[in-house]
């Protein structure tokens, strides 16, 4: 079934919603984008190559970004479960290092890059392949017209898989960072909730953590594709195929860290929950919301903030660094199809 949903994306007739086909990329009378040539490109957008090291973007962009701001989000998850004993970032990591000494901040790592690799593979991966596809589904004026959802329709899907593939390693990293004592490392963890909740407890926080997850990825993919268009059109003082690789990944990075920010404050109190809710063996989504509040939900907001809009920037430019340094296919800001503005009577 995976297999002829591939495919279909693959050849469908749009399956490059905005024009971006591996030979020369004509915008207009007086500008041709040369970087999506075939002698510059090292495969066939939408092809199976192209997935597999957009995938391989994903793993090394989630995977080192989230392992490198594990005390943060250590100490975060500390202010989210208990706010009276660490209440701020600076006093969280001040008692976290009284202690457990330096080491404790590093508690959670190997699930962490466990998990979040293999949520990045899903994540990226599998968003290239649902936007092809839907814009196959959409056609080229509609794809065009109704390109942010696209972008929220596409990133939904993909991220519905990524955090099936991501719970099991969140629930075994937020009771290590969150339960003194309970167990210090991943191999001693995983096998104790199956061995006392069963597969059942490895994913008793999926719900939330799509309540999480889902808008947090909507936001992140959807506010940095429209904020890329918008720096390209009113900021950089020249299109982007004039622009070097490095100026290309200037913006790439700005326009994540701003996504990033939108992020943490969509996603915020449902993270708070998932914490609170691993935490507490035997509770649920609706317990979890209960105990803490509406204002207990915003608890730890500040340092997210710095940790999602850091992390967010840093994952699109080593995303879109992978695929500059493998010559991947990289479309252009979208702009109107000729169609459309004939029929719209534009003529520019």
């Amino acid at each position: 079934m995976f297999k002829s949903f591939l495919s279909s994306a693959q050849s469908g007739t749009f399956n490059n919603p905005f024009h971006a086909k591996c030979e020369g990329l004509k915008v207009n009378d007086d500008r041709t984008i040369a970087a999506a040539s075939t002698d510059e490109t090292s495969c066939e957008f939408g092809s199976s190559k192209y997935y597999a090291l957009c995938g391989f973007g994903g793993i090394l962009s989630c995977g080192i970004t989230h392992t490198a701001v594990v005390p943060l989000d250590l100490v975060k998850c500390r202010i989210q479960v208990d706010p009276e004993k660490y209440g701020s970032i600076f006093k969280g990591f001040r008692v976290t290092l009284e202690e457990g000494g330096t080491r404790a901040l590093g508690k959670g790592w190997a699930p962490t890059f466990i998990g979040y690799s293999m949520q990045g593979l899903c994540k990226f991966g599998f968003y290239e392949v649902f936007k092809i596809f839907y814009a196959g589904l959409m056609g080229e004026e509609n794809t065009y017209l109704w390109r942010t959802s696209l972008y929220l329709a596409a990133s939904a899907s993909a991220e519905f898989f990524a955090d099936i593939a991501l719970c099991p390693m969140e629930a075994v990293k937020v009771r290590i960072q969150t339960q003194p004592g309970w167990s210090n490392t991943l191999r001693e963890g995983f096998p104790r909730i199956l061995r006392e909740e069963g597969v059942s407890g490895l994913y008793k926080g999926l719900v939330p953590l799509w309540a999480r997850q889902i808008p947090y990825t909507m936001m992140k993919f959807a506010c940095f594709e429209r904020t890329v268009e918008a720096l390209y059109k009113y900021v950089v003082p020249k299109p982007r195929a004039e622009c070097s690789k490095s100026e290309q990944l200037v913006v790439t990075f700005s326009a994540g860290y701003i996504a990033g920010v939108f992020c943490a404050i969509v996603s915020h109190p449902a993270d708070t929950i998932v914490s609170k809710l691993n935490q507490d063996a035997g509770s649920n989504f609706v317990d979890a919301a209960k105990k803490l509040g509406l204002g207990g939900m915003w608890k730890g907001l500040f340092p997210r903030i710095i940790m999602i809009g850091t992390l967010t920037a840093l994952q699109w430019f080593i995303y879109d660094s992978v695929k500059v340094y493998f010559r991947l296919p990289r479309p252009p800001p979208p702009e109107m199809p000729e169609s459309l503005k004939r029929k719209l009577g534009i003529t520019q």
